[in-house]
Formats: structure tokens, sequence, C-alpha cells
């Protein structure tokens, strides 16, 4: 009699720890599912910038860092006053040409023996921390891309609308301007403490393979 007690306890527990392990499975799930929802969302109410350096020599490298500082400040100008990715779009696309301008100075400037392209294009990125509290997800965005000779260097990855990357952007227009308060939730968590940037990084690699 005990042995078919002890035999029922147990298929009892193990039914227990089944539907504990599969009520945490569907509740993980389904936060993954809000989580990466979210995440899409941020991609599309931000305009990344990609710059990337002729080579990895240490001139090349101070060089691609004077061209963004040069692009994202000619970007400032054009985005005074703008509230929406849309329109922030619609203004670079339309005014590629002083992007262009101003990269193009910089290079003439430092006696560069390579010109730059600047353009709209959709990149990867990968998650990136801004000011120690902003978190941006990994996944293809609309970005500035700019190519600095022949593109052989490291990259450099930040925001260009809303202007993050430079002090002198403080004040116009911020994240919480253009993003939902559920995408202000995903980028402002730390993604030391938060496991589900990991795995968004890594199924937005492997979908950027068979895109």
């Amino acid at each position: 009699m005990m042995k078919f007690r002890t035999i029922f306890q147990n298929k009892a527990l193990r039914r227990f720890e089944q539907s504990t392990l599969a009520a945490f499975l569907v509740t993980a799930l389904l936060s993954l599912t809000a989580f990466g929802a979210a995440c899409g969302e941020v991609r599309k109410d931000v305009l990344r910038m990609h710059v990337i350096a002729n080579s990895d020599s240490e001139a090349d490298q101070a060089l691609k860092l004077q061209v963004r500082d040069a692009v994202l400040a000619a970007g400032g100008t054009l985005f005074d006053g703008t509230l929406t990715v849309e329109q922030a779009e619609s203004l670079v696309e339309n005014d590629l040409a002083a992007l262009q301008a101003a990269a193009d100075r910089v290079l003439q400037a430092n006696g560069a023996d390579y010109g730059a392209k600047v353009e709209v294009a959709r990149d990867f990125f990968p998650t990136r921390t801004y000011a120690d509290d902003v978190t941006l997800p990994a996944g293809v965005y609309t970005a500035v891309r700019v190519t600095l000779g022949s593109g052989a260097g490291q990259n450099w990855w930040c925001v260009m609308f809303p202007p993050l990357c430079l002090p002198a952007a403080e004040g116009e227009t911020a994240l919480s301007d253009v993003l939902s308060s559920a995408e202000t939730d995903v980028v402002e968590k730390s993604p030391r403490l938060e496991p589900r940037f990991k795995l968004v990084e890594l199924f937005e690699k492997i979908a950027e393979k068979f895109r």
C-alpha cells in the first residue's frame, strides 16, 4: 500500500513540476514576444548613423571621428524642430548633399587622399548602449551610412535622430518625444540585467543571414 502511495505521490510531483515548467516557459515566451515586438518598433522610430573608416590606422580612425562629428552637426541643423523619424528621414534624403559636403570638408581639410560616400541605407546594428542608460536593440535600422575611402576600417555606430551622440544636441528632440512608453521601457533597461537583449541579438543575427 505504501509503495502505491509513493508511486502516486511521485507521479503527482512530476505532473506539478511539468505544469510549473510549462507555465514558466509560456510566460517567458510571451514576455520575449512582447519584448521583441517593442524592439521592432524601436528600430522603426529612430534614424541611426553608421560610419565606416577607410582603414584601422590611427590616422584614419581619428579622421572617422572628425567626419562623424561634422555629419552629426549638419544633421542636427537639418532636424531643428523635427519630432518624427519620418520627417527626419525625409529631410536627410532631400538634403544628402549637405551631409556629403560636411564629410568632404573634413577630408579636404585633413589632406585625405580618399573621398566619402554618404547615403541612406538599411544596415544591421549590434546591441549598443549610449550615455550609460539608453540601450538600442540589435537589428536592421534605417541609417545614414558614411563610407570613407575603401571602407575597410572599424565601424562606428550611433543614433542620428533623435540626436543622442553629441553633447551639443542636448535639449533637442529626445527619445521620449519619439518613442512610446513601451519602447522607452525597452531602451532604458541595462543589457547587463536584461538577457532578452542577447536573445534578440542572436535571433537578429540569424535572421540577417537569410535576408
